[in-house]
């Protein structure tokens, strides 16, 4: 499989009930939030994937033209190639699973917009420091499709008004949405890591 670095790893002598897919942030690579979704989700395989564009260096998902300001032509043409590979990689690691995927600031706005885009391919998404990523021309049907949605109270990126946002969009459309406001800024904490285990846990996205 080519296109996006990325690494694979089976759960450790435990069957797999579900494919999580993980999605770094700004400057992480395909390695960065294994040991998160390892620790949350200890029977998933787990997806690692870096992002393909790099800004000064750090590996992104998709272009920005300015600090919170996305560019969305960009946006869209990633997240559909993301999408291709992330079909292939579910098929060939975890075929039958439920999927889900895990991101991270950048990586949640991409995980965001895989979700309003192309909606059959996640059943669940752990949105972590999210912002809205583009709002669609005409919203995509998400009913049975979960979102858990983190923000961090004193998060300046990210501030829990956006989270607020995205989850009113993917409402909207039809998803269940879970949101939570850390005590935190940007940075992940320990209510993160059990705020994604309850989520995913087998009554949930898997049940």
């Amino acid at each position: 499989m080519t296109g996006h670095a990325h690494v694979v790893e089976a759960p450790d002598g435990a069957s797999p009930r579900l494919a999580l897919m993980l999605l770094h942030g700004t400057g992480g690579d395909e390695h960065d939030l294994v040991p998160l979704g390892r620790e949350a989700v200890p029977d998933a395989v787990l997806i690692g994937v870096r992002g393909r564009v790099l800004e000064r260096g750090a590996p992104r998902f998709f272009r920005r033209l300015a600090e919170g300001a996305f560019d969305e032509a960009d946006l869209v043409a990633r997240a559909a190639d993301l999408a291709a590979f992330a079909e292939a990689a579910f098929a060939r690691h975890a075929p039958g699973l439920p999927r889900a995927a895990l991101g991270f600031s950048n990586g949640a706005n991409i995980a965001a917009a895989l979700m309003l885009l192309h909606p059959r391919l996640l059943d669940a998404a752990v949105l972590l420091r999210p912002m809205v990523p583009l709002v669609p021309s005409a919203l995509p049907d998400l009913a049975g499709r979960r979102a858990l949605i983190a923000s961090g109270i004193a998060d300046p990126l990210a501030p829990p008004a956006e989270g607020a946002r995205l989850a009113a969009l993917l409402r909207g459309a039809g998803a269940a949405v879970r949101t939570l406001a850390v005590p935190a800024g940007h940075g992940l904490t320990r209510a993160d890591v059990s705020a994604a285990a309850s989520f995913l846990a087998p009554a949930g996205v898997a049940g």
